[in-house]
């Protein structure tokens, strides 16, 4: 990824007026402290946390009953165009609807936007674009549900903040829509196992659209460990690690103080997708392994008051909050074959951009930030390889895009084309509900095990069992 498309590394955007909606407030304060993360036996002392952290260390329980079918392996019904809706429309949503023009067989038949402007302008690009005007969805926060009624659209792209996800999502699936949600696509356990079961019961796709697991490097990779140029696979690491201090003390730039406030309220890794997405593809997770455990440790909280500080003027709102969130946040998960992945989330301290990126295994490794491979027989002498001397191992989207259209050094309009075009010819999508609800997992788990001094949590089996079924994923067949 270039320097110029780090800005825009977020999934996160606002669609409020300036401020925490009603609905968003009652909803991100509403429980126990850190949103309920529906964890029963987790309380807001340090009791309950332990209590919770030794039922983990328990004999795996039995995942809920399955309530339909599994989702695993089931295409897409065909189609020749795909029709759209686009929930949200601040910093991310205002700019992947460009992307969703700009591939062929996608129309945009409605945008939804509390923000009259934000939708309106989102409206002037489907029509610059050669396409019908879209229906335009402003009247409160929640008109998203009118688009979601509409008999006219197949797939909701939902692009708002966090804790409007899993609402947005369950929505949209009880309408008959598939739906894609920026990440994380919910905030808590329950959360999760329900997006399982309406997907399941719906027969419905839910995805976390992940972008990052359509970088260039990452696919490269991924093709890489499968034909096993990294030998038997070990370990792997991921992260998100953005100075975001700037952004988030920033009135204009996220409408509302929303993801401010989720460091008044969390300790964990609030945003472990980005990382987690691509060496979960490595390690075929969900696809025969899985990861069955995560321990996690904080740091303290110091940055974001240090830095409010040294920028912000007596008075302002944020001087009433308390921040809480782990300044870094550092994840240890291991799989049922007994493999490590190690993220980290860190984005209130300074430091350059990274995601880590590391995959190793018996016959080498490589690490990124910046791209670099050692693998036997290749390199020797304990000397770095120059990872651009291995582009044959590109992945065919990325042979046939060599230069596509977007932010973040193309892997948005990958990503969208893939979706669109699985949507178009009836194939199974490359990730689904299952891998929406374990990249996201990370999110409470690590908060409850922050909480009980690192202590294991189990990973729920979110597919019940399919996981020891080996079948395909982001490393795709061109069709």
């Amino acid at each position: 990824m270039n320097d110029a498309a780090i800005p825009d590394q977020r999934s996160d955007d606002g669609d409020d007026d300036g401020s925490m909606s009603r609905r968003s407030v009652l909803r991100t304060t509403a429980g126990v402290a850190g949103a309920g993360l529906g964890l029963s036996a987790l309380g807001t002392g340090t009791a309950a946390a332990a209590q919770t952290a030794r039922s983990a260390t328990a004999p795996q329980a039995p995942s809920p009953a399955r309530q339909g079918r599994t989702m695993a392996g089931v295409p897409f019904e065909r189609r020749g165009t795909v029709r759209v809706g686009i929930v949200g429309l601040g910093n991310r949503g205002g700019s992947m609807i460009d992307l969703f023009l700009a591939v062929p067989g996608v129309r945009v038949m409605a945008v939804c936007d509390p923000v009259k402007a934000k939708a309106e302008s989102a409206a002037a690009k489907v029509v610059a674009a050669g396409q019908a005007a879209p229906a335009v969805y402003t009247k409160g926060d929640d008109d998203y549900e009118n688009l979601c009624k509409r008999g006219d659209i197949d797939f909701v792209y939902v692009a708002t903040p966090w804790d409007l996800h899993f609402e947005m999502a369950k929505t949209a699936l009880l309408n008959g829509k598939h739906v894609g949600v920026e990440c994380p696509i919910a905030m808590r356990l329950d959360e999760l196992w329900a997006l399982v079961d309406l997907s399941e019961r719906t027969r419905r796709h839910c995805m976390q659209l992940e972008n990052c697991c359509y970088g260039r490097n990452e696919m490269r990779v991924l093709r890489m460990a499968h034909a096993g140029k990294f030998g038997e696979l070990l370990h792997g690491a991921g992260a998100y690690n953005h100075d975001l201090r700037g952004l988030m003390f920033d009135p204009d730039y996220y409408e509302g103080p929303w993801r401010r406030l989720w460091h008044t309220r969390l300790r964990g890794d609030l945003y472990p997708n980005h990382g987690f997405g691509p060496v979960a593809n490595y390690l075929d997770v969900n696809r025969g392994d899985r990861v069955v455990s995560i321990s996690s440790f904080g740091t303290p909280a110091l940055g974001l008051a240090e830095y409010r500080k040294a920028h912000m003027p007596p008075g302002d709102p944020s001087w009433k909050e308390t921040y809480i969130e782990s300044d870094r946040t550092i994840s240890m998960l291991r799989t049922a074959k007994g493999r490590v992945i190690r993220l980290e989330h860190d984005v209130s301290t300074p430091h350059p951009y990274s995601r880590i990126n590391s995959l190793g295994g018996t016959k080498g490794v490589f690490e990124d930030y910046p791209a670099r491979i050692y693998i036997e027989p290749d390199h020797s002498d304990d000397a770095w390889g120059d990872f651009e001397a291995y582009t044959e191992w590109d992945h065919w989207l990325w042979k046939e895009h060599s230069d596509p259209p977007g932010g973040h050094g193309g892997m948005d309009y990958i990503m969208i084309f893939r979706v669109m075009q699985c949507m178009q010819l009836g194939l199974v999508p490359d990730f689904d509900v299952y891998d929406a609800a374990t990249w996201t997992a990370p999110v409470p788990l690590s908060h409850a095990s922050v909480k009980a001094k690192g202590a294991p949590m189990e990973m729920p089996d979110f597919t019940r069992g399919e996981w020891r079924k080996e079948r395909s994923g982001v490393d795709s067949d061109k069709p």
